[in-house]
């Protein structure tokens, strides 16, 4: 359970960190309230989880999602570079993530 709760908080992440830029330094009212509520949950999850699993496993999981989830949001939706070294760059955070999951307690 402890997982999928740290892979919601990755996606909330994702949420949080995709829409800052559509705030407009939090002077937009409902950007800035889905950004802030999205926030603050995927802090509490984290905070949550980190009680049954490692602290560092579940921080490098939650910011790794956070990371791969915007850039691709950002390719998708934002028109940025889909470019090899950036797919490989992508995929080694993937490889990480993977890595720091299958190798904890």
């Amino acid at each position: 359970m402890s997982w999928l709760l740290l892979i919601l908080a990755g996606l909330l992440e994702v949420v949080w960190a995709a829409g800052l830029k559509h705030t407009y330094g939090f002077s937009r009212f409902y950007p800035s309230v889905i950004v802030l509520s999205a926030m603050a949950l995927s802090l509490l999850l984290l905070s949550y989880v980190i009680r049954s699993l490692p602290a560092g496993t579940a921080y490098a999981v939650w910011s790794g999602i956070g990371a791969v989830g915007v850039v691709i949001i950002g390719i998708v939706w934002e028109g940025e570079p889909a470019t090899p070294a950036r797919l490989f760059s992508l995929a080694m955070i993937v490889a990480g993530i993977l890595g720091v999951k299958l190798f904890s307690h």
